[in-house]
């Protein structure tokens, strides 16, 4: 199933790559959340070696180059994606990797400063081994950060402005979206508790630094929100983190 599923999704996001092109990337990490200016979960990043997991349209890597960091690797499901990434990274010297983030790609082992991903991590069929694979890319008292849709805000449903619970946050499995950006292609993601995501995390071997459940951004505090049903909304995220954020560090030994 597992394989299934990792083909199917990137036959999809190879169509739907385009609707994310500088969507969710640093120094933003993710909707109506926090940035890395406010946030500071990175350290000092010069000349630094990064690794993007899920890089999408190269983005985040070139604001990593911009801050200097002095090798830009990545990988990402879909083939469109990686095209992305290489016209943004034109000239940099990017290694971009097309591949499953929860499989071996041949990324070298122990040998990167921080590994990252930006609303990407989410998608991985195999939490577990994709954590163990970002160890084993890790130096020894590297650092790991990710972001993600907060595990209990998909099952929050707005209906004027009210905020009701759908489904059931208990029950960990799938979900399929039949249409995806308006397109009519079919992905699939795994539904995980919070605790699933730091539990896994020890399991790898990672210590937990820091754990962020994002207010909103300081550019929209003074803004009153209207009352909105959408998914992602301003109104929402003043009442609910839309966006969950994890530092972890490689233990050492």
């Amino acid at each position: 199933m597992t394989n299934r599923i990792l083909e199917n999704n990137k036959k999809s996001w190879d169509v739907v790559a385009h609707h994310f092109n500088g969507v969710d990337a640093l120094p933003s990490y993710g909707p109506f959340t926090q940035t890395e200016e406010e946030l500071g979960m990175f350290g000092e990043i010069t000349g630094k070696k990064v690794l993007d997991i899920g890089c999408g349209s190269g983005h985040s890597l070139k604001y990593m180059e911009e801050h200097g960091a002095s090798e830009l690797w990545g990988i990402d499901l879909s083939h469109s994606q990686i095209k992305e990434a290489e016209n943004t990274l034109k000239g940099l010297n990017p290694r971009l990797f097309q591949g499953a983030m929860e499989e071996d790609a041949g990324l070298p082992k122990s040998y990167f400063d921080y590994v990252y991903s930006i609303y990407a991590i989410g998608w991985t069929t195999d939490l577990a081994a994709t954590f163990r694979l970002i160890h084993s890319y890790l130096k020894d008292g590297g650092t790991f950060i990710f972001s993600w849709d907060h595990p209990l805000y998909a099952h929050l449903q707005t209906r004027n402005g009210e905020i009701h619970l759908k489904g059931s946050y208990q029950q960990e499995g799938v979900a399929t979206f039949e249409k995806f950006k308006g397109e009519d292609t079919q992905l699939t993601l795994h539904t995980r508790k919070f605790a699933t995501y730091i539990n896994e995390l020890i399991n790898a071997g990672f210590s937990i630094d820091h754990v962020v459940e994002s207010q909103v951004p300081a550019a929209l505090a003074d803004i009153e929100p209207e009352v909105s049903d959408r998914y992602y909304s301003l109104y929402k995220a003043r009442k609910f983190p839309t966006t969950l954020i994890i530092k972890a560090t490689k233990r050492q030994g």
